[in-house]
């Protein structure tokens, strides 16, 4: 049986009055796509914003579908040695309770962030997304335009916001 693998980009920034309706739709859709597509693998970057409620909802989503895998492809060891305490317990929730973590680098480098969303891509049926329209640059930007040249399917959460 082949793998089926979803993987997600986004924003960092979350507006505070968007947050429970970009999470209830994310794990709507992850949701759909377990039961409907078989994805049973999910590759998360670990960023602060989106990565951390796709985290988060693949983890409450795990409690009903416990065949279902959270990978985090992290770009390195320290990334969340600037972020807030907030953001930090989370991010230690997530990675304690994450099936598989890969780091890309050991420290920080120029590359690591493009090579960490590259190698959530590689291999990835589905991409959920959240890319706010008016983006014009940006780590989540280069990472649709790049499964749009590989041709996984994109779900933008956005595009449901505005519903």
């Amino acid at each position: 049986m082949k793998k089926r693998i979803c993987c997600f980009t986004g924003h960092r920034n979350i507006l505070e009055e968007d947050y429970n309706k970009i999470y209830d739709l994310t794990k709507t859709t992850i949701e759909n796509l377990i039961l409907n597509k078989e994805v049973t693998y999910f590759k998360v970057g670990g960023a602060r914003g989106f990565d951390t409620i796709c985290s988060l909802c693949i983890l409450e989503l795990k409690k009903k579908y416990n065949y279902i895998k959270l990978i985090l492809i992290l770009p390195c060891k320290n990334q969340h040695i600037k972020w807030n305490e907030k953001d930090k317990e989370l991010y230690n929730i997530v990675l304690e309770n994450a099936d598989e973590i890969i780091y890309i680098s050991e420290e920080y480098t120029k590359s690591c962030m493009l090579e960490r969303n590259d190698k959530l891509l590689e291999n990835s049926d589905y991409c959920i997304c959240y890319l706010r329209e008016k983006t014009i640059r940006g780590g989540t930007l280069y990472t649709i335009n790049r499964a749009k040249k590989l041709n996984i399917k994109i779900y933008n959460i956005n595009d449901y916001l505005k519903k």
